[in-house]
């Protein structure tokens, strides 16, 4: 299967579309099925994360790559990949260490908004 400059396949690289594509990337505890936080992926954040086995993202407030815990230590090590049906957002199955959320919370999905407006 041919490789483009960053190692993904064409079949992985075709989501992408070029390389200022940013598609949803979901992580989940691989364990519970919890969802945890979403967040962006470009082609060099996919290929590093596949690569390292580390969530790799693309920060759109700081227009950067972030490895997902090098600063915190709250890293999420990939357990798996999965690409939707329509091919255009991936679910990244993790071994969340600590918490995900920013806040300390473990999911960044915290707030029921069904209770919330009770």
């Amino acid at each position: 299967m041919p490789m483009n400059q960053h190692g993904l396949s064409e079949a992985v690289r075709k989501l992408l579309k070029d390389s200022q594509t940013l598609i949803p990337a979901i992580a989940q505890d691989h364990v519970s099925g919890k969802i945890l936080m979403l967040a962006w992926m470009n082609e060099e954040s996919l290929a590093i994360t596949l690569a390292t086995k580390k969530a790799t993202y693309w920060s759109r407030s700081r227009n950067e790559l972030w490895v997902k815990g090098s600063t915190s230590g709250h890293f999420q090590f990939i357990k798996d990949v999965w690409l939707d049906c329509d091919g255009d957002a991936l679910v990244l199955s993790v071994e969340q260490i600590g918490s995900a959320c920013h806040t300390g919370e473990l999911s960044c999905f915290h707030q029921n908004l069904l209770e919330i407006s009770e």
